[in-house]
């Protein structure tokens, strides 16, 4: 069974930093892509950033140079972070960790179709 444990959301001021982790149970590390994508009241859910399991990365144009997204297998744990620095009130969202077997995949791909999500968590950015 996979399953996706986020954790690091929190309320921040602009030009905060945070750090995103999320605990991949299930899929094994070599044969997953992962990520994160966000949605903001009102607005369309969108992807954020993304790893293959070659460590190849894709980011959201909005958060190039400002967000890095990174993975590791440590104590056999498949996990995933998004470190977000130079936050701004329009990042302020539910971000939820991302995770599916079809990897790798080109990079115009990256966001599309995810099996398996986590339950979310909040990030908050005020002026």
């Amino acid at each position: 069974q996979v399953q996706l444990v986020e954790s690091g959301g929190g309320s921040v001021h602009t030009g905060g930093s945070l750090r995103l982790s999320c605990i991949v149970n299930g899929l094994i590390e070599s044969r997953s892509c992962v990520g994160w994508f966000r949605q903001a009241p009102g607005k369309e859910r969108e992807g954020v950033a993304a790893i293959t399991n070659f460590y190849r990365t894709t980011y959201a144009e909005s958060v190039k140079g400002r967000f890095t997204v990174s993975r590791d297998n440590a104590n056999a744990k498949n996990t995933l972070y998004l470190q977000m620095n130079s936050l701004k009130p329009e990042d302020t969202a539910m971000y939820y960790c991302v995770a599916d077997e079809w990897c790798p995949r080109p990079n115009s791909r990256m966001f599309d179709e995810y099996d398996y999500w986590g339950q979310g968590t909040q990030v908050t950015v005020s002026s």
